[in-house]
C-alpha cells in the first residue's frame, strides 16, 4: 500500500516535471518559425499546471516523498513556461519595436524572478501577490490580435511594474469567491483560445475579441475583492470561507 503511494506521488511529481521538457519543446518550435505549435505547447503546459496541484494534494506528496520539494519543482516549471518561453516568444515573433526589444525584455524576466522567489507570491487565502505572471497569455493577444508594437512594449513595461505591485489576484482554481463561475469561464475562454489557434495565422478579430471578456473579468474581479479587503481592513479569507466551494 504505501509503495503504491509512492509510485502514485513520483508520478505526480513526473507530471509536473514533463512540464519543462514541454517548454524546451516550444523554444524549438519558436525557433523553427511554428509560433502556432509553440502555442498549442504552451497551452499543454498550462494543462498540466493546472491539474498537478490538485493531484498532488490527493496523492499527498508531501506526507509521502517528503524528501522532493514538488513547490520548488512547480515554480522552476512555471517560471519558464509562463516566463522565458512567452519572453523569448515575443522577441522571435517581432512583436515589440526592433530598437527596444532587448531592452525590454529584460524587465518581465527580472520581475517574475524576483516574484517567483517572494515568500509572500501565494497567500495563505489563495490569491496571487502581484500580477502573477500570465506572460502567455500577453503573448497570444499581442500575437492574435496584432496589437501595435509601441502598445505592446508599453504594456509589457507596465505589467512588469503591476508584478511587484502588492496587488491580490484571484487564483483561478482556488480562490473561493466566485469559483465555479470563474472556472466556468475559464473553461470557456480556453475553448475560445483554442478555435483561435486554430485558425491561426488569421483568427477571427471578433472571436479574439470577445475573448478578452475572460481576462477582463479575472482582473475586474481580483481588483474587487483587493479594494473590498482594503476597504473593510482584514483578510479576504475570513469573508470568502463561507461561501460554496
Amino acid at each position: 500500500m504505501l509503495r503504491d503511494r509512492r509510485l502514485l506521488a513520483w508520478a505526480v511529481h513526473l507530471l509536473t516535471a514533463l512540464g519543462a521538457v514541454v517548454g524546451v519543446w516550444c523554444l524549438v518550435a519558436i525557433h523553427e518559425g511554428r509560433y502556432r505549435s509553440a502555442f498549442f505547447g504552451m497551452t499543454v503546459a498550462v494543462l498540466i499546471d493546472a491539474v498537478d496541484g490538485p493531484l498532488a494534494r490527493l496523492a499527498r506528496v508531501k506526507e509521502v516523498v517528503p524528501t522532493l520539494d514538488g513547490s520548488k519543482l512547480d515554480d522552476l516549471v512555471d517560471y519558464l513556461n509562463y516566463v522565458v518561453v512567452p519572453v523569448i516568444f515575443i522577441h522571435a515573433a517581432q512583436l515589440l519595436p526592433a530598437s527596444v526589444s532587448t531592452w525590454i525584455l529584460p524587465f518581465p524576466l527580472l520581475a517574475s524572478a524576483y516574484r517567483f522567489c517572494d515568500v509572500s507570491a501565494k497567500t495563505p487565502d489563495h490569491f496571487f501577490t502581484g500580477f502573477p505572471s500570465y506572460w502567455n497569455i500577453l503573448a497570444f493577444y499581442f500575437y492574435a490580435g496584432k496589437t501595435p508594437l509601441w502598445f505592446n512594449a508599453a504594456f509589457t513595461v507596465f505589467a512588469s511594474i503591476m508584478v511587484l505591485v502588492p496587488i491580490k489576484y484571484v487564483y483561478p482554481g482556488r480562490t473561493r469567491t466566485l469559483r465555479p463561475l470563474t472556472i466556468s469561464l475559464g473553461i470557456l475562454w480556453g475553448v475560445a483560445v483554442l478555435i483561435i489557434l486554430w485558425q491561426f495565422p488569421d483568427p477571427s478579430r471578433s472571436l479574439v475579441g470577445w475573448s478578452l471578456l475572460y481576462p477582463a473579468y479575472y482582473t475586474a474581479l481580483s481588483f474587487a475583492l483587493h479594494w473590498r479587503e482594503l476597504r473593510g481592513g482584514g483578510d479576504t479569507s475570513s469573508r470568502v470561507r463561507t461561501l460554496p466551494s
